[in-house]
């Protein structure tokens, strides 16, 4: 068998390119054989396979690395979701999508972690039976898709956690810390993957949320809706500086004592004023909802036109008497806005509220 193995090795030498027909020929055996010899020099690096099916071939590993244009620029593959773990099809990818493995180290650990945490979420959470998943590098862009075929992700946290809408669903997943599976997982991966990218969409039955990093701003929307289950959709520039550790530092808030924690989290306002400029009581309250998990939250008033006094109330006099540890933020607040914040802080009672205006 070496000896075969050493004269692919020369034929690959010769021509730099070759098929598995052309092995066939040179040794005189079954294509399942040829298969097995090119199996095994791939295994160890000797080899490296471009292309799938009959149009693939074999190159040394330096050839494709001074010839990066030969690589597919795209891969996609359908899944049946049984006994399925998305580290298993990471590596299946990295294999037949090497120019994964070129990505800038920073580039690459934000995409591993982002894919395998949506992939993680359609096999565990979504009950559907297959998964399809897209990857792409173009334009300076590396990107992926998983889609799924279950419940949705709105509708499986609305149902599990007793909620109204699915529009209160997104609201909750933007937060952070939600899990429809409390014992198994922490509720972290869509927060974070959806602030380690450029841009990060969930499309479910015809809800869309769009967290588009390079702009600071997120939205909700309505679109087509899928036939069923959820369209997850990550992109980021290859050239990008960002790294994935500054994304958890961002929000990791350190105790007094030194401990340090997933405690920090940032709610849109805007996203619990759709329709409407004057905001009620109930809608502060909602947007409050499972905060108190958080020892730091700043409150993003971006395109807010104004307030009313019973939200502000809610938040920074009732909430932050409840809660009197928890520091709160504030940042691109208007003058009435801040009017009214300001108004409500003064009847606050306790003499040691903080709050940071920005």
């Amino acid at each position: 068998m070496i000896d075969k193995e050493d004269k692919i090795l020369k034929l690959v030498e010769a021509r730099n390119k070759v098929k598995t027909q052309d092995i066939v020929r040179l040794l005189g055996v079954s294509r399942q054989y040829a298969k097995v010899l090119i199996n095994n020099l791939i295994t160890i690096d000797k080899l490296m396979k471009i292309g799938s099916t009959r149009s693939a071939f074999y190159v040394f590993p330096k050839y494709a690395a001074e010839h990066l244009e030969m690589l597919p620029t795209k891969i996609k593959k359908f899944l049946n979701n049984k006994n399925l773990e998305e580290h298993l099809v990471l590596d299946d990818i990295e294999n037949r999508f090497p120019l994964l493995l070129k990505l800038k180290e920073n580039i690459r650990a934000i995409f591993t972690y982002a894919f395998s945490e949506m992939l993680n979420n359609a096999i565990e959470h979504s009950n559907s039976q297959n998964i399809e998943v897209e990857i792409k590098i173009q334009k300076n862009k590396v990107s992926f898709n998983v889609i799924d075929f279950g419940i949705g992700v709105f509708r499986n946290v609305m149902q599990k956690k007793k909620l109204k809408s699915e529009i209160e669903a997104a609201q909750d997943l933007l937060k952070g810390k939600t899990t429809t599976q409390p014992q198994a997982h922490s509720g972290e991966g869509i927060f974070f993957t959806s602030k380690a990218g450029d841009l990060f969409i969930l499309n479910s039955f015809g809800l869309q949320l769009v967290i588009n990093n390079k702009i600071g701003d997120v939205f909700l929307s309505r679109k087509k809706p899928l036939k069923r289950g959820t369209y997850v959709s990550f992109e980021i520039d290859i050239n990008s500086d960002k790294h994935l550790g500054d994304t958890f530092k961002k929000y990791t808030y350190v105790s007094s004592n030194g401990d340090y924690g997933f405690d920090k989290t940032e709610i849109k306002i805007k996203l619990y004023t759709i329709g409407i400029t004057h905001v009620s009581r109930s809608q502060a309250r909602r947007a409050l909802t499972n905060l108190n998990q958080f020892k730091f939250i700043t409150f993003d008033f971006d395109k807010v036109s104004m307030i009313g006094q019973a939200f502000a109330d809610e938040i920074f006099r009732v909430f932050h008497n409840k809660y009197p540890d928890i520091k709160l933020e504030v940042i691109n607040a208007n003058d009435a806005v801040k009017f009214m914040i300001d108004r409500v802080k003064g009847d606050n009672p306790r003499k040691t509220a903080k709050f940071f205006d920005t």
